[in-house]
């Protein structure tokens, strides 16, 4: 960064040159405040988009493989109508200052869900997958022409990551002259190439990716497309309002303690956490590098399970155990996902029942009542259909969360607060009020054996109880899966986003968890409950934060969580969940 050139110089030259990307053709001359046109998805971006554009960004991950594959779409015209969309995301994602233009944006009003363009590169790669399929009348492999948006993570040739930081642009994570910059890409970025799938975009994160909604001093804040009173969460926020949008159908995120699944949730998408070591990470930028108490992992995000499913599916066929050294040697295992089928058959001793846990409240903060309406209606849901339902009353939530926090705090903040003193950017309110203006004291090597100490009894007792649960589902088993809220709210008001309660405690157990969208927030049914007493200050705090009017029309999700590495098992539910949702 040159001498006398403040950060607010190169945040501007970055976002300019990012939004220079966006073609004249498609930009908009015009976005409405929040307050004239609260929701820009569905019908409301699709009127700038042609019917053909319509028709391939309305289809799933699987219903664009099945066409590209067969030979009946080709990859180009698929990439340039997710570009197009894309492109059309990038710009909707804002709530006011509707006046301006594309190049005008500076934040507050810099709301953009797209940290990295390149469009051009893409349709370069969709006509050699073209040519591939006409040579050889057969597609390159299973995700041919399948547009994939990844999180500002992912390191891809020809472009930045700065993961949010001012002081990374021009750099290879923070550091110049390492010769990586702009050449080196993850592993799971290569995986993905060799599987057939287009790279389009990198989307916006929140700076250091510890917070539940996403906001950067490059972009501003972004927000949640359905609802643009709202965040689109965090910390891979750009992913779910890009997929909200269906400007991918579908993309990968990560998760240390939500980061997945909040922004899943908060826009209608399914998602899945999958347990450490399941998918590969390596290469990947991240904050607080190195601390393995609680890892960090990367996920798939998408409109449908059976998206979730084609890409893990798909990329487990290319053996990244032996690219990453933290992989476990687990190829994709049908029979878990026939094993689920069979419970529910009658030729099963269950005769046909399925069981779950319900986790209404974790003791700490109750839900909203959007929130609660949604666990009440899949439990009505899988009552109806015969399967057995018990209350979740596992060790203390408060423990595990607290164990949580701690690993996040090891360092002192130290890495962080490197990375903002590269350009001297202010830290971010939601960021600043856990880890201050600049670095604390460290823990030692003691404190840290302690707290995975602390962990290994924490997520032992978890087993425990979960193994118990077999004297009264019913069926022979222990429960099969948990339904638990994701967060205590639809989706975070600004600057609110204050208990993470019900996304961290997967991640100190490392279960794996797929979330699952049940309805919206409506303001004539989630009324205020008048008659609640908070049980603490977090809960008051969070009560208080509850306006069914500001709320309307927000996505709302529960999550469905199973135990440790049970990708394929919890794939399945989720879509046996999902799909009886929908008939009901």
């Amino acid at each position: 960064m040159a001498v006398g050139e403040g950060w607010q110089v190169h945040a501007k030259a970055k976002r300019d040159s990012v939004n220079s990307l966006v073609p004249e053709k498609w930009r908009l001359a015009h976005v409405p405040t929040a307050a004239e046109q609260r929701d820009v998805t569905g019908d409301y971006i699709c009127q700038f988009l042609s019917a053909n554009e319509v028709k391939i960004t309305e289809t799933d991950a699987v219903g664009i493989v099945e066409k590209t594959t067969a030979g009946e779409w080709s990859a180009f015209e698929v990439a340039e109508a997710f570009c197009h969309r894309a492109a059309l995301a990038h710009q909707l994602v804002r709530k006011d200052n509707s006046t301006s233009t594309l190049m005008d944006f500076v934040p507050p009003f810099a709301t953009n869900c797209l940290h990295e363009i390149f469009f051009d590169a893409a349709l370069d790669d969709a006509k050699a997958l073209d040519q591939y399929y006409a040579e050889h009348s057969k597609p390159l492999g299973p995700l041919h022409g399948l547009p994939v948006s990844l999180k500002d993570q992912f390191h891809v040739r020809g472009v930045e990551t700065t993961m949010g930081y001012v002081g990374w642009i021009g750099t290879f994570q923070g550091q110049k002259g390492t010769g990586r910059e702009k050449v080196y890409e993850s592993e799971m970025v290569r995986e993905l190439r060799a599987l057939g799938a287009i790279l389009y975009c990198k989307t916006s994160v929140p700076h250091t990716l510890m917070s539940g909604e996403t906001v950067n001093n490059i972009i501003g804040y972004c927000w949640n497309p359905k609802n643009r009173n709202l965040s689109c969460g965090g910390s891979s926020g750009g992913e779910g309002a890009l997929i909200g949008l269906k400007g991918s159908p579908v993309g990968f995120g990560t998760d240390i303690g939500g980061s997945i699944r909040i922004p899943a949730g908060f826009n209608g998408l399914y998602g899945i956490r999958p347990s450490a070591g399941r998918l590969p990470y390596e290469g990947m930028a991240n904050s607080m590098d190195g601390q393995n108490s609680i890892l960090s992992v990367v996920g798939p995000l998408a409109q449908t399970v059976r998206g979730l499913r084609l890409v893990v599916k798909s990329l487990l066929s290319q053996s990244p155990w032996l690219h990453d050294p933290l992989v476990h040697e687990m190829p994709w295992r049908d029979e878990h996902e026939k094993m689920i089928m069979d419970f529910i058959g009658p030729q099963h001793g269950g005769a046909g029942k399925l069981s779950f846990g319900v986790m209404k409240h974790d003791g700490i903060v109750a839900p909203h009542p959007p929130v609660r309406r949604a666990i009440e209606t899949v439990v009505q849901v899988l009552e109806k259909l015969g399967h057995k339902v018990i209350e979740w009353m596992p060790p203390s939530h408060e423990r595990g969360n607290n164990i949580g926090m701690t690993t996040w705090f090891y360092d002192g903040g130290a890495d962080v607060h490197k990375a903002f003193a590269l350009s001297g950017e202010p830290v971010a309110m939601q960021v600043s009020g856990a880890y201050g203006d600049k670095p604390f004291e460290q823990m030692n090597a003691s404190k840290i054996a302690e707290t995975n100490i602390l962990k290994r009894e924490f997520q032992k007792d978890y087993m425990d109880y979960w193994n118990s649960t077999k004297e009264i589902t019913g069926t022979g088993r222990s429960v099969d899966a948990v339904i638990a809220p994701i967060a205590p709210f639809a989706a975070a008001l600004p600057e609110k986003y204050s208990y993470y309660g019900y996304s961290t405690f997967v991640n100190v157990l490392d279960y794996t968890s797929c979330v699952i969208p049940v309805t919206t927030a409506d303001k004539a049914i989630d009324i205020v409950d008048e008659g609640y007493k908070p049980i603490n200050e977090q809960d008051q705090k969070i009560y208080e934060h509850y306006d069914p009017g500001i709320f309307d029309g927000a996505h709302v999700a529960v999550q469905l969580v199973g135990r440790r590495l049970q990708e394929e098992k919890v794939l399945a539910l989720a879509e046996l969940v999902g799909e009886a949702i929908d008939k009901n």
